[in-house]
């Protein structure tokens, strides 16, 4: 064992049990994360990645019209479902139906799992809009927010409840942070980026980032804020604020997630303490490529260890790749910086 990967065990967080010592903060940890967690090439099942132990799954979700009117969850297939997802009634259908269902079958066995297992680990569920909203066909900010809440319902850590009295998400984690890993026991937090396709469509004006806080700030305005499931995310790692480039000046306070290429926030240039100290949570993704590479999918595990110490002291909430194969990585919880 490497004076590194010995480092990363002296850390690591411990599960303890109720009245041990005090639980830390989510937004003082850092956890590691499965990129496409619905991959039938990475777990036969969706129920197979909740157990995995992972802190982050992340799901890809397609809205267009031309594949109906279903939020859809595939990699490359636009007009269909591609996944691993079953649509479990119960935590005794798992593993047990069709899989390819839309994603309200995914937070079907989300849901059905999280039966089986209501104290279990929180977990952030990165979803990733790849062709943005349709909310000209019903595929919009509120109708993501029903299904969360139909499919989920008191499973969500929603943004009001960061909130609290606050007057906004950035107000409520720099007054006090967010909760402590006890309190969010058996919780889902809900991450949404911007799709590689939308970010690649110069028509598409709107993107998931700016539409969903527009969505946060009206709802709060309005009093109903209790109705948003999610939280939006900045996607990309650059240097300063990147709320920066949100021209609506009102909308940048309901950014506190941040999200992008984990080799750009460690090479310098960045100061990833000030997302730790005002307690954001940043998503660093293919932590492998952080220099020096590792494998992406089957490093050692002492390598792959040794990567996460690193992305926690460059200040990660979230250590992304596909070490699917590692389920002791995959469950690693240690102090973040």
């Amino acid at each position: 064992m490497t004076a590194v990967v010995a480092a990363a065990a002296a850390l690591a967080v411990p599960a303890g049990p109720a009245g041990a010592e005090p639980s830390p903060s989510y937004a003082a940890t850092t956890s590691v994360g499965v990129h496409n967690a619905y991959d039938r090439a990475k777990y036969p099942y969706l129920a197979d990645a909740l157990d995995s132990g992972a802190g982050l799954l992340e799901l890809d979700v397609w809205t267009n019209g031309f594949g109906g009117r279903a939020f859809r969850v595939s990699h490359a297939k636009p007009l269909s479902n591609d996944n691993n997802c079953e649509g479990a009634t119960s935590p005794a259908r798992l593993r047990t139906g069709t899989r390819d269902q839309p994603l309200s079958g995914c937070l079907a066995d989300i849901r059905a799992w999280h039966d089986a297992n209501p104290g279990h680990r929180p977990v952030l569920l990165k979803v990733e809009m790849k062709d943005g909203f349709n909310a000209d066909s019903g595929r919009g900010p509120a109708e993501l927010d029903a299904l969360l809440t139909a499919k989920l319902g008191d499973a969500l850590y929603r943004p009001a409840d960061l909130v609290g009295g606050h007057a906004s998400l950035d107000e409520a984690v720099r007054a006090g942070g967010w909760p402590a890993r006890s309190a969010l026991a058996g919780k889902f937090v809900v991450e949404l980026i911007p799709g590689t396709v939308e970010e690649r469509n110069p028509a598409d004006r709107l993107w998931t980032d700016r539409e969903y806080a527009t969505h946060l700030r009206d709802l709060a305005s309005a009093g109903r804020l209790r109705q948003a499931a999610a939280f939006p995310a900045v996607h990309g790692a650059v240097p300063g604020d990147p709320r920066t480039r949100y021209a609506d000046t009102t909308i940048r306070p309901w950014f506190v997630l941040f999200d992008g290429d984990a080799a750009t926030y460690a090479k310098g240039g960045i100061d990833t303490g000030w997302y730790d100290s005002r307690h954001y949570l940043v998503v660093m993704t293919d932590a492998h490529k952080v220099p020096p590479a590792i494998d992406i999918t089957h490093p050692t595990e002492a390598q792959a260890r040794e990567r996460v110490t690193l992305m926690a002291r460059t200040h990660a909430s979230f250590a992304t790749a596909d070490w699917y194969p590692l389920p002791r990585v995959l469950s690693t919880v240690v102090p973040r910086g």
